[in-house]
């Protein structure tokens, strides 16, 4: 089912379907630009990548199925308390649409755009605050911006968060974000509770504390990066 219009309750931010038929955001030059970097760059091969396949696997299907929601939050002086606040309705209302008892849930994105912003470290002090609220339920929080410096898993010269708009994207967790997560005992415990449920909790718990790496995220990927080294399929 195509993502409907859905309001924050707490900021009244709206986000639709960004390829449906709608006149939301019919007027928004953000919009156009983050329709053809979305349906362009991200649903196509990149020679720096490191991998083969597309840059976000998932990207094309939830445009496909009208699954790709987005919301245009103007205003350049967007403080922390005020995004936070929108993350809160983005995390509320993903966490509906995710229950919703449809086979594509997995595809359902929201994005809440910043197109005015330029300050751009509010973004990563928004992230690192909701993070673990997403990751505890099976979700994923990105940040993305213009410059974002986070590497990449299989080319750490990549940088796969460097976007032409300011945003936050929600969406599912994927098998492949495992490096993403060593950062934290509690991450990898929701990364296990989802991917291997059938682990009791104890045992998830002592492999996670095992696993986890004591080092920032840029540190981890260049770890896994290192172990695996450059073979897509591993």
């Amino acid at each position: 089912m195509p993502i409907q219009r859905r309001i924050g309750p707490r900021s009244g931010t709206v986000w639709v379907d960004l390829f449906g038929e709608t006149s939301e955001y019919a007027d928004e030059a953000s919009a156009h630009l983050l329709r053809r970097w979305a349906s362009g760059y991200l649903t196509e091969p990149n020679p720096d990548l490191g991998r083969s396949g597309p840059v976000c696997p998932f990207v094309r299907p939830s445009i496909g199925k009208q699954l790709f929601g987005a919301a245009f939050v103007h205003g350049s002086g967007i403080d922390a308390g005020a995004l936070g606040t929108i993350v809160e309705d983005q995390f509320d209302l993903y966490t509906t649409l995710s229950r919703e008892d449809d086979r594509d849930r997995s595809l359902k994105t929201l994005v809440t755009v910043l197109p005015d912003l330029t300050g751009f470290e509010v973004i990563d002090v928004v992230h690192t605050e909701f993070k673990s609220r997403f990751v505890e339920h099976g979700f994923m929080l990105g940040q993305f911006y213009p410059g974002c410096t986070q590497p990449g898993l299989w080319n750490h010269d990549f940088h796969p968060l460097d976007a032409p708009l300011p945003m936050l994207v929600a969406r599912h967790m994927m098998t492949t974000d495992f490096p993403f997560l060593v950062g934290r005992q509690e991450w990898l415990c929701a990364y296990f509770k989802k991917f291997a449920p059938a682990l009791p909790s104890t045992l998830r718990l002592t492999i996670a504390k095992r696993m986890k790496y004591d080092g920032d995220a840029v540190d981890a990927i260049t770890a896994h990066h290192e172990l695996t080294g450059n073979e897509p399929g591993r």
